[in-house]
């Protein structure tokens, strides 16, 4: 019998809300705004897909479409997700 290997979600790993949000914030810095929208939508994974398209009103493929990486998502849908997982950004002048 051959195991099936699952993707590499680094949020199966967090233990708690303080690690999450750290990961989020670093991933957010990042130069590459991919790389956030990367972590959100491992985040939405995480959460599961059919529930986050629930709470934000969007498709399932939609989503998938979002974070494949391969299209540049508009910011109301990363707003929409973001509302949906409750995570929320602060700006701070520097």
């Amino acid at each position: 019998m051959t195991e099936k290997i699952k993707p590499f979600n680094p949020f199966d790993y967090f233990e708690t809300q303080d690690e999450i949000n750290a990961y989020l914030e670093e991933c957010f810095k990042d130069e590459d705004p991919n790389v956030f929208i990367n972590a959100l939508g491992h985040l939405a994974k995480h959460h599961g897909i059919a529930e986050v398209s629930k709470a934000t009103g969007l498709n399932r493929e939609s989503l998938y479409k979002t974070f494949s990486g391969k299209v540049q998502p508009k910011w109301d849908t990363v707003a929409r997700v973001m509302r949906a997982l409750h995570v929320n950004l602060t700006v701070v002048a520097q």
